[in-house]
């Protein structure tokens, strides 16, 4: 019997050759906006190592809607032609399927990159800008401005960004689309009441919270190709005792994705509140993807210390997940796809020019280089 990870999974009418997903990790190193360079050699190192699916760090849908000045955008058509020469690169070398994760920051924008302390960025700077959420409430009382409330108008205005950058995704030749409602951006603010305090159709109870983030999703649909998959990454809960944005409501989000024609969710968790209190460990997020599989029967990823081969055949062969998302594992271990192959004795995709590192052929002459004889 062969090993679930590595058998295919087709999401919309896009067959992945195997479960193992490359995660969105940003990099912190775009030029206003822009792939540079370090995301080729990032991005291009994962597509010659055999992995199901890439799927890019957040890209912003308006410069305002990125993490960090160092952060990916999707607005123009530089940022078009920028992207697009990564992808073609990964499709003319590589053995993967690309997908792009679609995100706006909203009040956790307009911060600085990790290795400079990763605080927000004030929006007087001149490598900053102003804010915006759901409410006019900052992520921390101390050392974060107060974002812009969104009125209708700003709320339309972001739906159009989603909307064309999902268009130039398309033109570049993404086949998959991820939104990003996870870890305290902004479609993850409009969910959790500790960050909408709204009191008009978009706030208040479970269906007005969740009234802009599926408006998103029914938008991006409107224009992406029914044969390409679009899903969902979404925090399952905000690890804080105060908000009811818990494994319940986000269960009956994944139902509503699920009704308009959501192909997977990808199950996180926090990133909403400096109160969150985490339970972590090994897998700790699995257990939120075995509930919102068992509940919707939509493929799920499951994300989160999941490090080991047999550690990720094991969340497949239970039924807690249908995929596994790697981030830190495959930072450490680009080749993490074909160190899983021999621990679980599968065969590995490799790229010709590295076809001598494979099982197979190790240890074997190369062609047309045979060992010279000792023999006389």
């Amino acid at each position: 019997m062969g090993s679930h990870l590595f058998s295919p999974i087709t999401l919309a009418d896009i067959e992945l050759r195997n479960r193992i997903i490359v995660a969105p990790m940003c990099q912190y190193s775009a030029d206003e906006g822009n792939a540079t360079d370090w995301h080729l050699m990032h991005l291009g190192q994962y597509a010659v190592s055999g992995v199901g699916l890439i799927i890019t760090e957040a890209v912003g849908v308006e410069m305002e809607g990125r993490i960090s000045p160092g952060c990916l955008s999707l607005c123009s058509d530089e940022h078009e032609a920028s992207l697009k020469r990564i992808v073609d690169f990964c499709y003319n070398f590589g053995n993967t399927k690309m997908g792009i994760q679609l995100s706006h920051a909203g009040r956790k924008a307009s911060t600085d990159l990790p290795w400079l302390g990763g605080k927000p960025i004030a929006s007087s700077d001149p490598r900053g800008w102003p804010t915006e959420a759901p409410s006019a409430k900052s992520y921390a009382p101390e050392g974060w401005e107060t974002p812009a409330a969104l009125d209708e108008g700003g709320l339309a205005r972001i739906k159009n960004a989603f909307i064309d950058s999902a268009i130039r995704a398309n033109r570049i030749g993404f086949e998959v689309v991820e939104l990003h409602a996870a870890h305290g951006y902004l479609l993850h603010q409009f969910l959790s009441p500790l960050s909408n305090q709204r009191n008009d159709r978009y706030g208040g109870n479970l269906e007005g919270r969740m009234r802009f983030p599926l408006e998103v999703f029914d938008a991006v649909a409107s224009v992406w190709p029914k044969h390409k998959a679009l899903g969902v990454r979404f925090s399952a809960t905000d690890w804080v005792e105060q908000s009811s944005w818990n494994l319940n409501e986000s269960t009956q989000f994944a139902l509503e994705l699920k009704k308009r024609g959501c192909d997977f969710i990808d199950v996180s968790s926090a990133g909403n509140s400096p109160d969150q209190k985490i339970d972590v460990g090994p897998g700790y997020q699995t257990g939120f993807a075995a509930e919102i599989r068992r509940e919707t029967s939509l493929p799920t990823m499951a994300v989160g210390q999941i490090t080991e081969p047999k550690q990720a055949e094991a969340v497949l062969r239970s039924g807690q997940a249908d995929m596994i998302s790697l981030a830190r594992g495959m930072l450490y271990n680009p080749r993490w796809a074909w160190h899983a192959a021999e621990a679980l004795n599968e065969e590995a995709v490799y790229a010709p020019q590295y076809m001598r590192s494979s099982r197979a052929l190790r240890g074997l002459p190369i062609p047309g280089n045979p060992p010279i004889s000792t023999t006389k």
